[in-house]
């Protein structure tokens, strides 16, 4: 693992253990503790910030976990807030003793409350994308990690904190969700699984509500949705992209859950190496998510303004579908 750390007020070296050290010494004398996820958090981002954020109450520090937008969680991820944790932005102190960065890519990342980096009194980043330029006073930043949980798991055994039913079932969410399954997990990460399942995660109760679980009425929209999904197997190479637009009326009408794992449904499609789902989420705006077997997406996101994980990446464009698709593809071309 790559852990480094900045020059702010610890001034810690930039080694491994330096760095896991210093964070651990910040969680465990913090007297007040804010945890933050990226803007619209998914299980990894959350379930990190969760399970810092439990540990540290424990420890009897005030904590509050939060995130920019949108005002409420995921409904899927609101059973991992077994403490009460989580607040609104609103409530977080505009100068934070701690403020603990959970999966976060870039600043901007941090929505509204980006300003705290500036304002905390210290700042802790805690990530594995391989896109993070680092920031933060101390940072554990590993792109090679499946999940920011990984590193999270790493910091609590730096920290000797035990990893109970709550903790574990923050990081399991985590978990297995940033590695699609388990599919891009390497054997540290199962046999890490294997201590999380063995502190008492009921899989069940963690997957169905954010994979599992979906309304009626959603599939008439999802029909409609893959019976408009184009595919283009000259794209990104060669290897094949295959996409699909979900307008502003559909995402009106569902959770995040829903919409999200669309692109998890294109990705199967044999003819293509990449999945592309353009989500509406303003007039000529397309919150873009990718998924590939083997094409380099961050690198193509990363050119277009996004970022993410070679396998699994994200951007925000403008204009309409066929404009997006078109830069998409030129992005895809350029990255090989």
């Amino acid at each position: 693992m790559t852990a480094t750390a900045g020059r702010g007020p610890t001034g810690v070296p930039s080694t491994t253990a330096a760095a896991v050290a210093a964070a651990a010494e910040l969680l465990a004398t913090a007297r007040d503790v804010t945890l933050v996820a990226h803007v619209q958090p998914d299980a990894d981002s959350l379930g990190s910030a969760l399970a810092l954020g439990i540990v540290a109450a424990r420890r009897g520090a005030t904590v509050r976990v939060s995130f920019a937008s949108p005002a409420q969680p995921p409904e899927s991820l609101r059973p991992l807030d077994a403490l009460g944790l989580l607040v609104a932005p609103e409530a977080v102190p505009a100068a934070p003793e701690l403020l603990v960065m959970c999966d976060t890519a870039a600043p901007e990342r941090l929505g509204s409350l980006a300003d705290r980096l500036v304002t905390a009194r210290s700042s802790l980043l805690i990530d594995h994308h391989a896109s993070n330029p680092g920031f933060g006073d101390v940072r554990i930043l590993d792109p090679s990690a499946e999940a920011t949980v990984v590193l999270v798991h790493r910091l609590l055994a730096e920290m000797g904190a035990p990893v109970d039913r709550p903790v574990a079932t923050c990081l399991y969410a985590g978990l297995v969700t940033d590695t699609v399954g388990f599919r891009t997990a390497g054997p540290a990460a199962h046999r890490m699984a294997a201590e999380l399942l063995e502190a008492g995660v009921d899989v069940e109760a963690v997957l169905r509500p954010i994979s599992d679980d979906h309304p009626f009425t959603w599939f008439d929209d999802l029909a409609g949705i893959l019976h408009a999904a184009t595919l283009d197997v000259t794209a990104a190479g060669g290897h094949g992209l295959v996409s699909a637009v979900v307008p502003a009326a559909v995402m009106g009408r569902h959770r995040v859950e829903e919409v999200d794992g669309v692109v998890d449904l294109l990705r199967t499609a044999s003819e293509a190496d990449v999945a592309a789902v353009l989500k509406q989420v303003g007039p000529r705006r397309w919150s873009v998510s990718m998924r590939s077997r083997t094409v380099d997406v961050a690198t193509a996101a990363v050119t277009l303004g996004g970022g993410g994980h070679p396998r699994a990446a994200g951007v925000t464009l403008d204009g309409d579908p066929d404009e997006v698709l078109a830069r998409l593809r030129a992005a895809l071309t350029a990255a090989g």
